[in-house]
């Protein structure tokens, strides 16, 4: 059970109290992200993020920054996605007043100085190389490249080496002014607390967080007519692709039954994909397929990594699978999948943590939050004629996209194997 409130600056606050922990999870989570950037301060989002771990006023350097979670054996970091960015703070119930006030000060206070500024673009482009030179992380943004282009979108969340080797402090000031605002933010308290307690402490470290009007996101544009490939070249072991289509938004009434497809096809160790790909045919270690919904556009993907002398063999085998799917579905297996997604649901709500998630991320996507007993009603929904309809729609010719990273330069070879 939760509550939700609204303060007096248009925060919304969230408390989620659990009996059966002594933990307790801040989390707040502000509607911002990479969507929201022009292409002068792509990754801008992401940077900013690393910038609020670097000195208040009250706690002037990283260092009294750090210590003070570390001291009680607290857990916390921050995460920047296309549509969010998100702060939390995991510690034992007792400091949970510490845990706010920390949690506040950053981001109400921090100073953003030029010096660390300069500091922590050595730090941002290290991990944008680190992402290069990880193929099996880099083919996912090459995905979304591929998918949506020159579009805030389609650009990557930490940004380019020329972006990151550019962003000056008035940058970050004027970005923070346009975003981070009460109205545009919602805190959630998980865990085990006195509701009283937590909500005047909520009201207390957050009421100078001002209400004002936000940046907007661009709406995506999409136009595909056939199928597209992205082949990047790069002398690999392994080939890492993401092989997939285009599907719905987060608002799509099929959504559920698009969840429940990519489990049938590749969501666990039994799935279809798992035990064609790898167990029949030993031609991938690791093979999954998921959903990926954001508020106006979403995709199904398949990602994989195997053997550079067996793509094609792959990439055939993977849209066999798509191909046949919506005429070879059994009931069994929509059963099998309700299941599986009802149960690792369950599994995950046993933290404070992915409880926060769970009614943050909602509410600032959605503005709507269903319980898990609401959410497992919608999956119980979906017939088989649900999945049968969802993928006769998606599998088609001009939603297919694959991109991938291995030693290639043939595009027109990958290209002719997208046939579905």
């Amino acid at each position: 059970m939760y509550k939700k409130y609204v303060l007096d600056n248009q925060l919304r606050l969230i408390l989620a109290p659990l009996k059966a922990t002594k933990a307790v999870t801040v989390l707040v989570l502000v509607g911002t992200g990479s969507r929201y950037e022009s292409k002068e301060i792509n990754g801008i989002s992401h940077f900013l993020e690393h910038m609020f771990f670097k000195g208040t006023k009250k706690r002037p350097n990283k260092l009294l920054i750090a210590e003070t979670l570390d001291r009680i054996g607290g857990e916390y970091n921050a995460f920047t996605g296309k549509e969010t960015t998100g702060f939390w703070a995991k510690v034992a119930s007792q400091h949970l007043d510490l845990a706010l006030d920390w949690i506040s000060d950053i981001l109400l206070n921090s100073k953003f100085e030029s010096q660390e500024i300069e500091k922590e673009r050595g730090v941002i482009l290290e991990e944008r190389n680190m992402y290069l030179d990880t193929p099996m992380k880099y083919v996912g943004e090459l995905w979304e490249e591929l998918l949506y282009g020159d579009q805030p979108i389609g650009w990557p969340i930490v940004g380019t080496i020329k972006t990151i080797s550019s962003l000056q402090r008035k940058q970050f000031l004027d970005y923070y002014k346009r975003h981070y605002l009460s109205n545009n933010t919602v805190v959630v308290i998980a865990g085990g607390f006195d509701s009283k307690i937590a909500k005047k402490l909520a009201e207390k470290n957050f009421v100078d967080l001002t209400n004002k009007d936000n940046g907007i996101k661009e709406k995506t544009i999409e136009n595909q007519k056939k199928p597209e490939s992205l082949i990047y070249y790069k002398k690999t072991d392994q080939t890492h692709l993401c092989l997939g289509v285009r599907a719905y938004d987060l608002f799509h009434p099929d959504k559920y039954a698009l969840s429940l497809l990519s489990i049938i096809l590749g969501g666990n160790m039994s799935s279809r994909l798992f035990i064609s790909v790898r167990e029949n045919r030993g031609l991938a270690y690791y093979i999954r397929t998921s959903v990926d919904l954001f508020t106006d556009t979403g995709y199904l993907v398949t990602q994989a990594g195997v053997d550079n002398k067996k793509v094609e063999q792959a990439i055939k085998t993977i849209l066999k699978e798509y191909k046949q799917i919506a005429r070879t579905v059994k009931e069994s297996e929509l059963q099998k999948a309700k299941d599986y997604l009802k149960g690792i649901s369950l599994l995950e709500m046993e933290s404070s943590d992915a409880i926060a998630s769970f009614y943050a991320a909602q509410e600032i996507l959605t503005n709507k939050i269903l319980t898990l007993s609401q959410k497992f009603a919608q999956i119980d929904r979906v017939k088989l004629e649900d999945i049968q309809r969802v993928a006769c729609d998606i599998f088609q010719p001009e939603k297919l996209n694959l991109a991938l990273i291995g030693p290639f330069r043939d595009k027109k070879f990958f290209q002719n194997l997208l046939e579905i």
